[in-house]
C-alpha cells in the first residue's frame, strides 16, 4: 500500500478562534476551507496540518512538527504571542520544545529527528 500524503488532524471545539490561533502558529492563513469546521495548511508537498472542528475530540491530538533550527522557530512563535515550554534534549542531537493550542492539543516542534 502506498500512501500520498499525511495528514496531521487537530480536533477544537470552535473553528474560527483555533484558525486564528493556527495562523499565528504556522504564520499564515489557511492554505484551503475545503468545508464548514475544517481548515488545512500544507507544510511540506505531502504533510498538512487539519484543524477540525470536534468538541468530543478536542485536545486529544499530539501533533509534531519538524523544525531545521530549533531556537529560531522558538523566537518567531515568541514574536507571534505563542509561548512554547522549555527546550528538551533527546537521545544524540535531537532536541524539542512542547506547548499546547488552546483546546489542549500538544504540539511538539522537534530539531534534528534523523541523525
Amino acid at each position: 500500500m502506498a500512501f500520498t500524503h499525511v495528514l496531521a488532524v487537530a480536533p477544537v471545539r470552535d473553528i474560527e478562534p483555533a484558525v486564528a490561533w493556527y495562523e499565528r502558529l504556522l504564520g499564515r492563513p489557511a492554505d484551503i476551507r475545503p468545508m464548514a469546521g475544517l481548515a488545512d495548511w500544507h507544510v511540506s508537498p505531502s504533510g498538512w496540518v487539519q484543524v477540525f472542528q470536534s468538541p468530543d475530540h478536542a485536545g486529544a491530538a499530539l501533533l509534531n512538527l519538524v523544525v531545521d533550527d530549533l531556537d529560531k522557530a522558538l523566537a518567531d512563535l515568541a514574536g507571534r504571542g505563542i509561548e512554547v515550554g522549555a527546550i528538551q534534549p533527546g537521545s544524540q542531537n535531537v532536541r524539542f520544545a512542547a506547548f499546547h493550542d488552546p483546546d489542549g492539543n500538544r504540539i511538539t516542534l522537534i530539531e534534528n529527528p534523523v541523525s
